[in-house]
């Protein structure tokens, strides 16, 4: 998918490209590659002279291979991970960036939340953006925005999952789904930590780099601050997770306790009617109660007391509650 945007009266619009010859009618600003098709890519190459590598999207981690530019200094090549925070499947989408000749080209597979946030704003908002670099620190700001929401959310997850948890007795299932609950909540925290490191990379490299202006330079180094804040809440949520980790871990052990106590009871009370039980089941003619007529009934009464006075013994100590 090609969508193309040019700056009208100050804002974002969309272009609808359907072939080259559209394509050569257009200035953009920013040209934005989703899944492209070998026929757009070839546009882009008529069009613009810029060819992308087929291995533009490759995880490799080396700063030098993800941030770099052209040895004519005509390109600026990055590559960032941006959230895509679903709550069913959490995961850091990689987008190639390249600017070449004052348009921003981003290639990625699928569709970014931070996308769609920055084309809504873009239209809404006139001079938001003056030209590509404009696109591409927007895209950054929105991204560390859609991040602080994200933790929002967590936070209000976590606060659910701790209602539940930390309630009175808790039974193993509210422990199983607070495990469950808290996994995907590290996992998404821990997501979004690593998307704020790899929007600080970036940002770095774009003040480094000197094609910033000073209004550019100063939007940077805020949203640097921004995402300074947000690492400090991650770890907050960090400690929070941990927190209630060890909680709910805690309650189930308790419970797994309460049934063991309940067993280590019952054993050590069956044993006084065990050894009678045992005394009376002595062959030994010597017995005096073998001939007495009432030798059975009284054993079973004495046994069923025997099983009686540690229960109450218990009871009374609160070791059964």
């Amino acid at each position: 998918m090609l969508n193309v945007f040019t700056l009208r009266n100050g804002r974002l619009v969309q272009q609808e490209v359907t072939d080259a010859q559209a394509l050569a009618g257009i200035e953009p600003v920013w040209v934005d590659l989703e899944s492209a098709e070998p026929r757009e890519l070839g546009w882009i190459e008529a069009r613009f002279g810029l060819t992308i590598p087929a291995d533009v999207l490759d995880q490799d981690l080396e700063e030098s291979a993800r941030f770099y530019e052209d040895e004519d200094q005509e390109a600026l090549h990055l590559r960032s991970d941006f959230l895509i925070g679903d709550e069913a499947r959490a995961r850091n989408e990689r987008v190639a960036f390249i600017v070449h000749r004052s348009v921003l080209f981003s290639v990625h597979t699928h569709d970014l939340t931070v996308f769609r946030l920055l084309r809504l704003r873009a239209r809404r908002m006139p001079g938001l953006i003056e030209n590509a670099i404009d696109v591409l620190l927007a895209l950054y700001l929105t991204d560390a925005e859609y991040s602080a929401d994200v933790l929002e959310g967590i936070y209000d997850a976590l606060e659910r999952i701790g209602s539940e948890i930390l309630k009175p007795r808790p039974s193993d299932q509210d422990a199983s789904l607070a495990l469950t609950g808290i996994a995907q909540q590290e996992d998404l925290n821990g997501r979004i930590r690593r998307n704020v490191m790899d929007t600080r990379r970036a940002l770095s490299f774009l003040l480094r780099s000197r094609h910033l202006n000073a209004d550019q330079s100063q939007e940077a180094r805020q949203i640097l601050r921004d995402l300074d804040s947000l690492d400090s809440h991650t770890a907050f949520l960090f400690d929070k997770i941990n927190f209630l980790m060890d909680a709910t871990v805690g309650f189930i052990n308790i419970n797994q306790n309460k049934v063991i106590k309940i067993f280590s009871v019952a054993s050590v009370a069956m044993l006084p009617p065990t050894l009678i039980a045992s005394i009376y089941g002595m062959n030994f003619k010597a017995m005096p109660e073998l001939e007495w007529r009432l030798g059975y009934p009284f054993a079973l009464v004495l046994m069923v007391l025997s099983v009686m006075a540690p229960f109450w013994y218990f009871r009374k100590k609160g070791w059964l509650e």
